[in-house]
C-alpha cells in the first residue's frame, strides 16, 4: 500500500493512495479463512469446505468489503503517521474508474487539516466579574409582581360597567349561519376583558357591559383557526352579563407566601432574591463571556480551514436573510451571496470554536450523559405531549445529539477558562448590568 502526497498548499492536502491488488487478494483470502470454520456446503462437512471453492463462491462479494477497509485502514495510518486532524469528512474518490478484478485500485483522498492552534497565557487576560445583589426595592416589585398574578376579583358597585381587565361572568352560546356549533355555549363562565383569550375582537364588545345586559357580539374565526368547519367564518355569539368584577390584587402575607410554596412570606423573600441574583448571575455571565471571546480573538491568531469559514458564512447570511424577511418561512429563496460582514463574522465564530475545541481536547473537558440527559428533557418540554417521541428522535439523530451537546461543551470550556483567568469581582447596580447586557445586542 502507498501513500504519496498530491497537494500540499497552506491546510489543503491531497493524497493519491494505492492499494494492490496482492493486497487485495490478501485482504480476501483472510476473510474466507475467518469465515471457513462455520461454512457448510453440499458434499463437505462443516468447515472442510476448501479455499479454493469458497473463493470462487464468495470472493467477488467481499472484494468490495476488501477495498473499503483497505482503503479505510491506509486513512486511519495517513492521520496517526501525520498527525493531520481533518477539519471536516475528507473527500475520497477512486481515480481508475475503468477498475477491474486484478488490478491495483488507486484512490484520492483531499482535506483541509485543522491548523496547529497556540496555546492561550489565561493569566494574561484580566476579566470583571459583575456582581449584583437583589435589593429590597427589586424584592417588593417582585412580590407585587406575584400578588397581581395571585389576584382575586370582587364585585363592582350594582349597575357599574365593566372595564378592560375587569372579569365578567357570562352565558354564552355562539351561532355561524343561525345554527348553535359544538363547543359555542357556556355558563357562568369567568372571561377577564383585555386577557386575549376569546377570538379577537370578542372581549372588546363586552367593555361597557352591566349585570343582566344581553349582548351580541359579533366576530369573524381567524383563516387559521383550529377548526376547519369554522375557520374564516362569521359568528354572532348572543351573551348574558351576570356578574362584572373588579381585579383585587392578592394580600402581600403569609397567605400569598403559602400559595407560592412558600412556608412564610420571610421565606417567599429569601426564594424571590434567590431568583433575582440567580438571573442576575446569568446575565452577569454572559457579559463575562463575551468579554472573554473578544479577548480571546484579539489575543489568538491562525490560519483558519477556508471549507469552514465559508460555510459557517452562508449559515450566518441565511439566518440574517431570515431575520430581516420573517415572512418568507420556505427556503426556495435561492443562494444567498455571504458579504464581507458576514464573512468577517464567520473567521471569529470559526477561529473561536476551534480555539475552545482545542482548549477543551486538551483539558480533557466532556460533556457528561446526565448532563446531556438534562438538555434532552429541557428541550423535549418544548414539545408538550410529544417528549417521548422527542426523545427517541434525538437518540436516532447523531447531528440533533451534536447540537445539543455543543453548547454544553463551549460552556465547560469557559468555565474552566473563568478558573484560570485574572478575575475580580465588580459590584454594581442592576441598572448597570442591564446597560451592559443591552450593550452586546449592539456590537
Amino acid at each position: 500500500m502507498q501513500v504519496t502526497e498530491t497537494l500540499n498548499e497552506g491546510l489543503k492536502r491531497g493524497y493519491k493512495i494505492t492499494v494492490t491488488a496482492s493486497e487485495l487478494d490478501a485482504k480476501v483470502d483472510e476473510k474466507l479463512a475467518e469465515a471457513q470454520p462455520e461454512v457448510e456446503m453440499k458434499g463437505f462437512r462443516k468447515g472442510k469446505v476448501p479455499m479454493a471453492l469458497l473463493k470462487k463462491q464468495f470472493g467477488k462479494r467481499l472484494l468490495g468489503e476488501a477495498m473499503q477497509e483497505s482503503v479505510d485502514s491506509a486513512m486511519n495510518e495517513h492521520f496517526e503517521q501525520s498527525g493531520d486532524r481533518p477539519a471536516q469528512q475528507p473527500d475520497v474518490k477512486m481515480t481508475n474508474e475503468d477498475w477491474t478484478e486484478g488490478d491495483d485500485v488507486q484512490v484520492e483522498m483531499t482535506y483541509e487539516a485543522l491548523p496547529e492552534i497556540p496555546e492561550v497565557e489565561m493569566k494574561d487576560i484580566q476579566l470583571e466579574k459583575l456582581v449584583v445583589k437583589a435589593a429590597d426595592a427589586d424584592i417588593d416589585e417582585a412580590l407585587a409582581n406575584l400578588a397581581e398574578n395571585a389576584q382575586d376579583f370582587e364585585d363592582r358597585r350594582k349597575g357599574s360597567k365593566a372595564k378592560d381587565g375587569d372579569q365578567v361572568v357570562i352565558d354564552f352560546v355562539g351561532r355561524v349561519d343561525g345554527e348553535p356549533f359544538e363547543g359555542g355555549a357556556a355558563e357562568d363562565y369567568p372571561l377577564v376583558l383585555g386577557s386575549d383569550s376569546f377570538i379577537p375582537g370578542f372581549e372588546e364588545q363586552l367593555v361597557g357591559a352591566k349585570v343582566d345586559d344581553e349582548v351580541e357580539v359579533k366576530v369573524t374565526f381567524p383563516e387559521e383557526y383550529g377548526a376547519e368547519n369554522l375557520a374564516g367564518k362569521e359568528a354572532v355569539f348572543n351573551c348574558t352579563v351576570k356578574a362584572v368584577k373588579a381585579p383585587k390584587p392578592a394580600e402581600i402575607d403569609d397567605d400569598l407566601a403559602k400559595k407560592y410554596g412558600a412556608d412564610d412570606l420571610a421565606a417567599l423573600k429569601t426564594q424571590v432574591a434567590e431568583r433575582l441574583e440567580a438571573e442576575y448571575a446569568n446575565a452577569s455571565r454572559a457579559v463575562m463571556k463575551r468579554n472573554l471571546l473578544d479577548k480571546l480573538d484579539e489575543k489568538v491568531k491562525f490560519e483558519l480551514p477556508p471549507s469552514l469559514v465559508e460555510a459557517e458564512a452562508k449559515q450566518i447570511a441565511h439566518q440574517l436573510y431570515h431575520e430581516d424577511n420573517p415572512d418568507d418561512h420556505g427556503h426556495d429563496h435561492g443562494e444567498i451571496e455571504p458579504s464581507d460582514e458576514h464573512r468577517k463574522l464567520a473567521e471569529r465564530r470559526v477561529r473561536l470554536g476551534l480555539l475552545l475545541a482545542e482548549i477543551g481536547r486538551k483539558a480533557e473537558v466532556e460533556v457528561s450523559d446526565s448532563e446531556m440527559t438534562q438538555a434532552v428533557m429541557t428541550q423535549a418540554r418544548q414539545y408538550p405531549g410529544q417528549e417521548r417521541q422527542f426523545f427517541e428522535f434525538v437518540q436516532q439523530n447523531p447531528q440533533m445529539q451534536q447540537q445539543l451537546r455543543a453548547p454544553l461543551f463551549e460552556d465547560k470550556v469557559v468555565d474552566y477558562l473563568f478558573e484560570l483567568a485574572d478575575a475580580t469581582e465588580k459590584e454594581i447596580g442592576k441598572d448597570e448590568l442591564q446597560k451592559a447586557v443591552e450593550a452586546l445586542d449592539e456590537e
